[in-house]
This record gives C-alpha cells, structure tokens and sequence, in this order.
C-alpha cells in the first residue's frame, strides 16, 4: 500500500507540475433582482470543478483560473432563494446575477448519481439535499443521523453512534456511502459497523433513493448517500472552532477547521474529537457499554487552473466504540458486565460505571485511513476526468474480559481497499452531453489476527463500464445510460487450531498437525447488466413532473456468501450460502413537485421489485425450539442467510407552508410496504408475507419562526417546535421469531439558535440550543437492533429490549475565524 500512496502523491505533484497554465476569471456582482442593492457574503459554486467563493461585503465575486467550459453555477444568500444558472466561460467572463428574496428553494445544484453537476428540478432521479444549514440546526450524534428526517429515509442503530442508512426499506451493502464522492469502503456488511466518517466533516449530504448502479455500480442497488466535506476557502487564511455538549450522554465535541489560498494554492484541514458515557431513557437508566471516544482528522490540497483541477485528500479516524450486550439482572432488570472468559457469572454494573467515560475491556477499534486524489483536465470542448484512492480499514473487536488477554481481538478484519473512477466527457453535440466511464476497485480483507473467525479472508476485484446521455428540450429533459459490471471474488481457506498459553484459536498454516479446516478456498463471480432513463417535464416555474426507471444490481458480499460463526456484538451464530446469485432491482419512480412564493408540494411514489433478496432469517427445531449452536463454551441461536423475491412499494410528500413571511410549517410523510413474495402455495403464511424490517408509516411536522431577519447584530436567528409521530409497525416478518411488532410513538423537539454579526455584517460566532424527544417518552425505534438485545423471555416491568435514547439537549458554539 506504500508504494501505491507514494505513486499516487508523485502522479499528482507531476500533474500539477505539468498543467501550470494561464489565468482565466469569472466574476461579477451579486444584487438584489427588486432593490439592485448589492448583497454582501453570498456563497457560489461550480461544483463540476469543486470551486466555491464568496462574495465580498459589497457583493462583488470572483473565480479565477478556471477552465473555458459549460457549467451550473449555484448561488445562496440569507434570505434569498438559491439560485442555480447555466453559464458558459470562455475568456475573462463577467456574470451579474441579481436574486429574489423568497423563503423557498426552487432549485439546487447536485452532482450525486449524474455524470455531471445539474439541478435537481432537471433530474429525474429523485435526489434529496442537506445543506450545512439544515445540519446545524438538527442533532445528530454521527454523519448519518442526520438523513433519519427525509420522508423514505431511515437508520437502523446499535446505539446512539452506531448508525447505517435504509432507503425505502432497503439498507447495508444495498446503499452506497460516498466521501466526496469516493466509495466508503470498510465493513459495512456488519449490524454494528457504522460509516467511518467524522460528523464535523460534513457540510452537505447528497443522497439518492433509488437504484444508482448506473454510476458506481455495485453497492448502488437502493440509493446512494453522498458525504461531502468542507471546501476550501478563496480567503488568505479562514475556518471555524466548534464546540458542542449533548446532555443524555454527557458527549463533548470539538472541531477547528483552517482552509486558506494564495491563488496558486488551496489547501486546509480539520481535526476533531468526542467523548461520551453511556446513554440513557426512562425504562433501562443508563444502557452499560454504549460509551465511546473518537478523534478525525483530516487534510487536503489542490489548485485550480484553466487546465482544470487537481485536489488531494487524505483523512484519519479512530473510533473507541463501545456495543451493549443486553444482559440484566432478572429481578432488578439492571445491566450486568462480563468479567470473566467462562462468562459464568456477572455482577451488576456499578452506578459510577454506568456513568464512567473510560471505555470498558469489551468494545471495539475501528481506524479508517483514506487517500484519495481527483482530478478533471479540459481539452478544447471535452474533459476528462481521472480519480484515484486507496483505503485501509481496520476493525478489532474485543472480546476477551480476562488480562491479559483483554488487549488480544476477537474479531480483527483489516480490509485495503484500491478504487479508480474514470469519465470521458465528449463535446456537446446539439444540446447533447454523453459520457463514456470505468471505474471498479480491489479490495484484500484479511482476518488472521483475531481469535474469533465469522468470515475467511478474502479478495474482490470489481470493473465496471458505462455510457451517460443527457438531453435538454428546454421544458423537457432526458437522461439515461446503460452499464456492465463484473466482479471476481475469492475466500481464502482458513485452518485454526487453539494458542498453547492462551487457548484461544488461531489462524496457523494448512500443514499444522491437529488444525481445523474452519473455511476452504471457494472462487467466484458475479456480473450485472444495469440501465436507467428518465424525464423530468417543467410545465413552468411552478409545476413539474418526474418519471424514471432504473435497474439496480448488487453482488453478494462476504458474510452471506461465507459466514460460519459468531460475530462478536450480533449475539448469534450465522451462516452464510457459497451459491447465492447477484441480486437485481427494477424501480419505477413518478413525481410531481408544485412550488409557489408561499407553498411547496413535493409527492413521489416508487415500486421496486427485487430478485434473488437476500435477507437473513432465525432457523427453528421441528418442536418449534430455537437452533442452538455451540461456539466456545455457549450456546447461540443459530441465524442463515435466505435468497428469494420481494416487491417494496411507497409514498412520499413534503409541504412546507409559509403562514407569515416568516413563520415556517414543514411537513412530511412516509409510507413503505414490502411483500415477501419468496413463498408461494402452502409455504406462505401470515408470519413469512412481510419482508423483514420494514420502516412503520412517519410523519414529521416542524414550525419555525424566523426572528430578527433585518438586525444588524443577528442572523440566521431561529425558534421551532418539532413533532416526529412514527406509527405502529405490525407488518413484520414474524416467521421463527426473526422479527417481532414495534409499538408507535410520538416525539416533541424544540430549538432555538442565531448567528451574530461583526461590524461589518459578517456572522462571526453561532449558537444553538436544541432539544429531542423534550419530554422523555420511552420508546423503541423498529430499525433498532437494541430493541432484540434481551436475555428473557418475560420481565417484571412488561417491557423488553433495549429503548432508545431518551430527552437529549444539545447546547452548541461555532466560531467562524
């Protein structure tokens, strides 16, 4: 991996070396379209090229040394609607661009999912946004926290940090995480592996739901969820400090973000941490072992020149995290801990414990290193674009409570990961804009060093092509393209044999007297042909009209393919199948936006039918008893990965009305289904006709109240009152008690925050206070796997499971340097 990172940082100093070329300059004035007065500070970007500025305090911009090419630029001011416009750059080129004051966002650039930057209005892939705004204003306890509130969106969570996201009741290797746009490659197969991405990091979150195999092939098959981090500054020398306190898990947080330029150079960075004990809620107390410690960081360079553009990231995270077991007392429902190997008995856990920082024997490491450089060069009126990466995650779950084999892992996977992504951009033709594209990775996954073995050690190579096209009609545009993708996949073998001081088993070489064949080598592969085409119609600035099909593919992964074991955290044993088939997916998308000066009306409805669905289910005895599997000195309830073919279909909708200039009611609504249409004839019961782990119908109301919108001293100043009522959910796959009903609830959420300004009118420090579920309702989320961590059967208190996290406030500082 050395020689490859060292390649990679040559290739790019050449580059930048090679490409030193003449300035070329977009600029002009920012004003008001009623006033013409200028408007000071407002934000621009070419997300194409990765360039961002801001205007000055009298609204004057200014992009330099950008290439002569077609771009979307995209401008947002307070107050103002953003605003995305088609302009073309040849030479210096002046652009003044006056915006309406409105509330109400009628369109927004995006590059998630499409060859090249575009407005959502003009997409018929249904695309949703978070800007930093929204982010700020909104608690979230890690990256994907955030995304919970989009109406088709959810999060399945082992804890308050442990998060993944599910798109319209699809989830794990079915969603794509991207970081800027670079594949997020660590083990997102696993329940309790979340994304290795530091929260503080992200400014925007580009997510879309639906089949996006198209571009990134593999993994895309649900949606694609696109993290993007802060951008470089045009000033000499910026960034912000931030500081933030949330009151359930005691967590303290704490970022600097530096970002400066010199107009041959941008760079900056970020280094970040956070510290939290165990959560809490009114039925459970303080849930033992859901404490964590993490620290990030990041850094990146890059220039800007009519050649094009070249930038380097490189980013670190380390994450302590601990992941509950469930186990209590029988009578006083209180936690107990492992202390010994035998697991023969376990004391109750201390109230100082419960509320201790320090991260217990039994958790998990999980360190993510990525580099990644991205490049595009323009060549008269076409472009190319070249991106490369390399990734290395490891992930160490221990086990062992006993010294001094605490600091020995169970379960250590260490997964290196090679990514390139290439695109050809022809010239226009007549309004035409095609792509060609190649992309794919190769990824080792090595797992000798732990004692625990749930998958053998692996190697994938995956090698995708495709071709884009994209047609504006003026009111009508079109899009589409076709791909093919092929992966070859390989399981080491694996032989084990117990440690002579430790007793523990170990990896050891096929030759070994006395060692168990645990796994044996098995070869592999899966290809996929995949497509897409879609409309979008705009019949005038109000109304507008989506449709759009796209097939989506996934390959196995390891853990379905391979498992045989127990993964330390999950609580069972599981076993995979070597003969499972890729799975493919076919969705319609139809959608219908309405927009006017005071309302909004978004609505969508999907059906997506997916072959060979893979979803795991508990196996039973003939008497209707749980299989138990011996692993070690226990007994676990034996879990198999089953193939077979489901419908998911839905509804979505936002509104958001403005009652008063400035007084805000947002709405939304949810509504997914999944028939599990794997059974046929007698074999289809009441308990198998559901698929497993549905999202329940939601709705989400929230009011807000813009305060001081023309003071001098406040900005961006804020009151709203929030209301998430999720419904009953008794749609479940019951079948062998693989999953069982959830009970709706309803929570209230409250903020308050505002900006203040320097004399110049520049905001110069934010602050936040902002409060979940404000009057402690004990509740279990349906995609929460806490809710199954339980060790009886019955209990005194009628309540089982783990709840989730109770009344949290959130007290938060930025100062923007």
């Amino acid at each position: 991996m050395k020689t490859f990172l060292f390649g990679m940082l040559s290739l790019w100093f050449s580059t930048l070396y090679t490409f030193a070329q003449s300035e070329q300059h977009l600029s002009g004035t920012i004003t008001d379209a009623k006033t013409h007065t200028a408007i000071p500070f407002a934000q621009l970007s070419l997300p194409d090229i990765h360039a961002t500025t801001t205007a000055d305090e009298n609204g004057r911009y200014d992009f330099i040394k950008i290439p002569a090419a077609s771009y979307e630029l995209q401008i947002q001011a307070l107050n103002y609607k953003t605003k995305a416009i088609t302009i073309v750059v040849k030479g210096n080129t002046t652009q003044n661009i006056a915006l309406d004051k409105s509330e109400i966002e009628l369109s927004e650039v995006v590059i998630t999912g499409t060859s090249k930057a575009t407005q959502i209005r003009k997409s018929p892939l249904p695309i949703v946004t978070l800007n930093k705004q929204y982010l700020a204003t909104n608690i979230s306890t890690n990256a994907i926290d955030a995304l919970a509130k989009i109406p088709g969106v959810s999060t399945v969570t082992t804890g308050p940090n442990v998060s993944k996201p599910y798109i319209r009741g699809l989830g794990y290797n079915r969603i794509l995480t991207l970081f800027d746009g670079v594949r997020q490659e660590g083990q997102q197969w696993g329940d309790e592996h979340g994304i290795e991405v530091d929260k503080y990091l992200v400014e925007k979150i580009e997510l879309v739901k639906g089949p996006a195999s198209l571009m990134y092939g593999s993994d895309a098959l649900a949606g694609v969820v696109n993290l993007i981090p802060n951008a470089a500054s045009k000033a000499p020398l910026s960034g912000n400090y931030t500081s933030e306190y949330q009151s359930n898990n005691g967590m303290f947080g704490e970022s600097l973000f530096l970002s400066g330029s010199n107009n041959k150079l941008e760079w900056g960075g970020r280094l970040s941490k956070r510290n939290a004990t165990n959560f809490q809620n009114p039925v459970d107390g303080r849930v033992y072992n859901t404490a964590f410690a993490e620290i990030a960081a990041n850094a990146f360079a890059g220039i800007h020149r009519k050649w094009g553009y070249s930038d380097a990231n490189i980013s670190l995270y380390d994450n302590l995290q601990e992941i509950p077991d469930g186990s209590r007392d029988s009578i006083s429902r209180k936690f107990t801990q492992q202390i010994t190997e035998a697991d023969n008995f376990r004391p109750i856990v201390s109230d100082s414990d419960l509320r201790s920082y320090k991260i217990t024997p039994l958790h998990q490491r999980v360190q993510h290193y990525r580099l990644f450089l991205k490049n595009k060069f323009f060549f008269g009126n076409s472009s190319f674009s070249l991106n490369l990466a390399a990734q290395n995650s490891r992930r160490r779950e221990y086990s062992h409570p006993e010294q001094p084999y605490q600091n020995l892992p169970g379960l250590d996977l260490q997964l290196q990961t090679y990514n390139f992504d290439a695109k050809y951009y022809l010239p226009e033709f007549h309004q035409w804009e095609t792509v060609f594209g190649l992309n794919g990775l190769y990824q080792s996954n090595n797992v000798d060093q732990g004692t625990e073995f749930v998958v053998p050690s692996y190697k994938q190579s995956d090698f995708g092509g495709f071709f884009t096209f994209k047609k504006d009609f003026n009111k009508l545009n079109l899009s589409g393209g076709i791909r093919y993708d092929h992966r070859n996949f390989t399981n080491a073998a694996l032989y084990t044999k117990p440690n002579e001081q430790s007793g523990f088993d170990q990896a050891v070489p096929a030759n070994t007297l006395g060692a168990t064949n645990l796994f044996s080598e098995y070869n592999t592969h899966f290809s996929g042909l995949t497509g897409s085409l879609g409309m979008a119609y705009l019949f005038n600035a109000n109304w507008s009209l989506k449709a759009n099909t796209s097939r989506g593919y996934r390959a196995p992964n390891s853990s379905e393919i391979s498992a045989h074991g127990v993964h330390p955290g999950t609580g069972f044993f599981q076993l995979g199948n070597p003969n499972f088939k890729p799975e493919f997916s076919l969705q319609q998308d139809l959608g219908f936006d309405f927009t006017s000066k005071r309302f909004t009306l978004s609505t969508s409805v999907f059906v997506n039918q997916v072959t060979n669905y893979i979803y795991n289910t508990k196996i039973e005895n003939p008497n209707g008893t749980p299989l138990l599997t011996t692993s070690g000195s226990q007994d676990y309830p034996t879990y198999q990965f089953q193939q077979g073919k489901v419908l998911l279909y839905g509804f979505e909708a936002n509104a958001d009305v403005h009652l008063a200039k400035a007084l805000h009611f947002e709405n939304s609504f949810s509504l997914i289904y999944g028939e599990n249409h794997s059974y046929t004839g007698a074999a289809k019961n009441d308990t198998n006709r559901y698929v497993p782990f549905m999202p329940p119908a939601r709705y989400q109301g929230e009011l807000r109240l813009d305060v001081a919108t023309n003071s001098k001293t406040l900005s961006e100043s804020f009151v709203k009152l929030g209301l998430n009522y999720t419904a009953t959910q008794n749609r479940v796959f019951s079948s062998d008690n693989t999953e069982t009903p959830t009970q709706g609830y309803t929570l209230v959420n409250l903020g308050v925050g505002s900006g203040f300004k320097n004399s110049k009118g520049a905001t110069h420090i934010k602050v936040y206070l902002l409060g979940n579920n404000i009057f402690n309702t004990a509740y279990q989320d349906h995609l929460s796997r806490l809710k199954y961590f339980e060790p009886y059967s019955s209990s005194p208190n009628g309540k089982l499971g783990i709840y989730n996290m109770g009344r949290n406030v959130s007290f938060k500082v930025v100062f923007l340097l």
